[in-house]
């Protein structure tokens, strides 16, 4: 799992936080495991000092990799005081007081303050998804089994000996942590396969330099809101929309601007519409809006908020003034295609840049588009 892992951290270095953290706490876990292999060769006066704080430093690591996983500061604070009071306990309750039911019980605390903190950030900050659950559970279960075993070894009457020497508790013990060590790797990856593939999706749906859809993700996007509105009975509307005299922009301020003029558009449109209406770019200086549930005088209406969004003073120095042309298509006929509606918007648009630019036109219904000769290409 080690190896799985360092190589995901390879090929994802930016993509999934807390990968590397969680590659250095098994290899942590591995040392301290080859270590404990040691005993009877090395002295345990060395060996299990050495050992069990490798482990706690292990395990706190894993812990690090989980907060930076969702994006929490890392407790570093904790993980030292963990892993430098492991060696502390081993050496007043194995060198100086030897002690063997206390040095299991604080040793058990420790491990379960670990656990329990990883618990506490993927309950609060996970996903509400069945992988974040049994991420989770992974992570409580044995801390839950930790604190048994160190409430267990400071009762009265040698029942701490019990635990290592036999017994339910023992039995129960050990094969909870065990198999729990094995498969806390397995739920990390499980969330964080499920975010590389969230996050794979988004890009294959999204215009990397704006982050609104693609052409891609608004096809989708349409065909739910279609397929919802034939079951409603409620109209849809369809915004083209274009930059004027982008190429202009392009030539005066350099495409460093012209980019930043269209991430501006981007944002402008997005903050007009509601959360059940999407915009997209299609390439270029050219983006289009869905309006789920809209009429045209709706539609006309979020057209004019757009342009008078443009108008007002934004946080982004440097920008050229610019206008936009915006063509609406609503639909006529329950179940229009897509390519319809965006035909006719496209024809509205190109009416728009027509007759001055900066205006916003509303296309005919769908029979005439189609009786119409395709328009020809006009610049910015």
């Amino acid at each position: 799992m080690a190896v799985v892992m360092f190589s995901a951290q390879r090929s994802f270095p930016l993509s999934v936080r807390g990968l590397r953290d969680w590659v250095l706490g098994l290899s942590g876990l591995i040392l301290a495991s080859a270590l404990f292999a040691l005993t009877g060769l090395v002295p345990e006066l060395i060996l299990l000092p050495i050992a069990n704080s490798v482990f706690l430093w292990g395990a706190g690591m894993q812990m690090i990799g989980t907060q930076r996983f969702y994006g929490q500061p890392p407790g570093w604070g904790l993980f030292h005081v963990t892993w430098l009071l492991g060696l502390v306990v081993m050496l007043i309750w194995l060198v100086w007081r030897p002690d063997f039911p206390t040095r299991v019980a604080m040793y058990s605390f420790l491990m379960m303050a670990l656990l329990f903190n990883q618990a506490v950030v993927i309950a609060r900050h996970g996903e509400r998804h069945l992988t974040t659950w049994l991420f989770c559970a992974l992570s409580l279960l044995p801390s839950l089994a930790l604190l048994h075993r160190g409430i267990t070894a400071l009762q009265a009457g040698g029942a701490g000996y019990d635990i290592l020497h036999g017994g339910p508790h023992h039995s129960m013990y050990l094969a909870i942590l065990s198999f729990m060590t094995l498969l806390l790797p397995v739920g990390f990856m499980t969330v964080a396969t499920r975010q590389l593939h969230m996050l794979l999706e988004q890009r294959s749906n999204r215009d990397p330099l704006t982050s609104v859809l693609n052409r891609r993700g608004f096809g989708e996007v349409h065909a739910r809101q279609s397929a919802r509105a034939r079951r409603g009975g409620m109209p849809i509307a369809v915004m083209s929309i274009d930059l004027d005299f982008f190429k202009a922009i392009n030539d005066v301020h350099g495409h460093a601007v012209g980019d930043q003029v269209l991430i501006d558009v981007a944002a402008v449109i997005s903050g007009v519409l509601r959360g059940s209406d999407a915009v997209a770019r299609f390439g270029g200086e050219e983006f289009v809006v869905l309006l789920s549930d809209t009429r045209q005088a709706r539609a006309e209406l979020v057209a004019q908020r757009i342009r008078h969004a443009l108008r007002q003073p934004r946080a982004v120095p440097g920008l050229p003034a610019y206008t936009l042309s915006i063509g609406i298509a609503c639909q006529h006929v329950q179940g229009e295609e897509l390519d319809s509606l965006l035909l006719r918007s496209d024809r509205a648009l190109y009416r728009a840049k027509q007759l001055g630019r900066d205006r916003v036109e509303i296309a005919g219904d769908a029979s005439v588009a189609f009786a119409l000769p395709p328009p020809m290409s006009l610049c910015g």
